[in-house]
């Protein structure tokens, strides 16, 4: 399914969330998954994947049929199902057609809202600090989205399998319950499980444009392994903020998290939040064996040493360590803060994350880990 489609899509989502259609991010997943393997030029495939993924209750029926007409249609609302016509397919833009029939289901008008591939691709592309206000709650609600997760490690613990290696206890035991009679081998294996994630996101002033959608990133980690994910925030001192991004909505997610952050866009203390994190978290089981994504741009107000100290101590705690800075997309950047520098010998792997585009690059980076 092209982006442009998916930006329409989500955007109608968000439409009806603001109707009070409980549309969260699970059930956006959902609808785009559905329309994928339908066809997406046919309004009634689109029509009924939104209605059985989006709807939650029966009261949501009748606003989503008033939300689908008015948003693919551009009509008053109509009842029932809209019966479309074949949309009109042009060469230079990929169109999303949208038809609709009056009570009577003998006429039908059809109506194409068509978007531009190319702004999409731009708007996937653009520095995030370079956003209006709405483009920057698109590409949050498309940041929500994304599929954040870890490559699955082998675990010290075995469960039952058909195949492997003998699993000596199960088989005596299915010996003694035929009295002692020989019977067939039974097997195990060991279970695998994915490893650990923790982003650590700088909240400073200098961060002050990347910090949300990086938190949206950290949303969408929460909301896709909540009991392997941990998110804190580095500034003038560390704050966990895993528990305030486990709110189903993002919007609400992002509000409850500022409100935890006491030190939101202030100074830069990168040493010392470092230090609290492995001190308390790090080395009692959090970042043993995890992937580690630290989200900052270098700025270090204290000595650069003891940054680098302390991100040394991290490195070795972590199965893999992932510095995201977002200057480092633009440009002529060259690594030249003095606390980014001194940092970057420990480093596993060094990239952007100033755009939509740059934030996908660090999923697959992290997948892969």
């Amino acid at each position: 399914m092209s982006r442009d489609v998916t930006g329409v899509l989500v955007e109608f989502a968000r439409t009806l969330r603001h109707a009070g259609v409980d549309a969260s991010p699970q059930r956006v997943a959902s609808m785009l998954a559905a329309v994928d393997a339908l066809d997406v030029t046919d309004i009634r495939d689109t029509y009924w994947a939104g209605r059985m993924t989006l709807c939650g209750t029966l009261d949501d029926l009748g606003i989503y049929d008033s939300a689908f007409a008015a948003y693919f249609g551009g009509h008053a609302p109509i009842r029932g199902l809209p019966v479309p016509l074949a949309p009109v397919l042009p060469r230079p833009a990929l169109p999303f057609g949208a038809a609709s029939l009056g009570d009577d289901g003998d006429t039908a008008e059809a109506v194409q809202v068509s978007v531009s591939a190319a702004d999409t691709e731009v708007l996937r592309s653009r520095d995030v600090a370079t956003l209006s206000a709405v483009e920057r709650a698109d590409v949050r609600q498309m940041i929500s989205m994304l599929a954040v997760g870890t490559a699955p490690r082998s675990s010290r613990r075995r469960v039952a399998a058909t195949r492997g290696e003998v699993d000596p206890g199960r088989t005596v035991r299915a010996m003694l319950h035929r009295g002692g009679e020989p019977t067939r081998l039974e097997y195990r294996r060991r279970r695998t499980t994915p490893r650990r994630l923790v982003l650590l996101v700088d909240v400073s002033g200098s961060m002050a444009p990347y910090a949300d959608a990086l938190l949206c990133l950290g949303f969408a980690a929460v909301h896709r392994a909540p009991s392997r994910t941990d998110v804190f925030t580095i500034g003038t001192r560390l704050t966990r903020v895993t528990r305030a991004l486990r709110h189903r909505d993002p919007d609400a997610a992002l509000r409850a998290a500022g409100a935890a952050i006491p030190d939101w866009h202030g100074g830069t203390r990168l040493a010392e939040s470092i230090k609290a994190f492995l001190d308390r978290w790090g080395q009692r089981g959090t970042a043993r064996g995890a992937v580690v994504v630290l989200c900052s741009d270098g700025w270090e107000r204290g000595d650069a040493a003891d940054l680098a100290e302390q991100v040394a101590r991290l490195s070795r705690l972590a199965y893999r360590l992932v510095w995201v800075n977002p200057h480092r997309g633009k440009p002529g950047y060259e690594p030249l803060a003095a606390g980014m520098a001194a940092c970057l010998g420990h480093l596993d792997a060094f990239v952007s994350g100033h755009s939509l585009a740059a934030l996908e690059e660090l999923v697959g980076v992290i997948a892969h880990a």
